[in-house]
């Protein structure tokens, strides 16, 4: 197992351009999805920044972790294992 966390994604089959073609089956793009949100409704992925997330659908989809009293959502399930691989990384970031 490397030590290196990179994650540039790559990897892991799915391309973070954000078509968002990797499966989330919303049928819209990120941007249209938060566009009527207020900020309380969306968050920013810690594990790859810029990808914004409807805290709703993360939640009912696991993508999230609570760490020291706080929630991180995440943009997609490749971002919950590099979270769980050093949490303090991104939770600091």
């Amino acid at each position: 197992m490397s030590e290196n966390h990179d994650h540039g994604h790559d990897e892991h089959g799915h391309d973070h351009g954000h078509g968002h073609g990797h499966g989330h089956g919303h049928g819209t793009t990120a941007a249209d999805s938060t566009a009527n949100l207020s900020s309380d409704e969306i968050a920013e992925c810690v594990v790859m920044p810029g990808s914004m997330v409807v805290k709703a659908e993360a939640e009912a989809a696991g993508l999230y972790r609570d760490y020291e009293g706080q929630r991180y959502w995440f943009c997609c399930a490749a971002c919950g294992p590099l979270w769980d691989a050093d949490p303090a990384k991104y939770a600091n970031a």
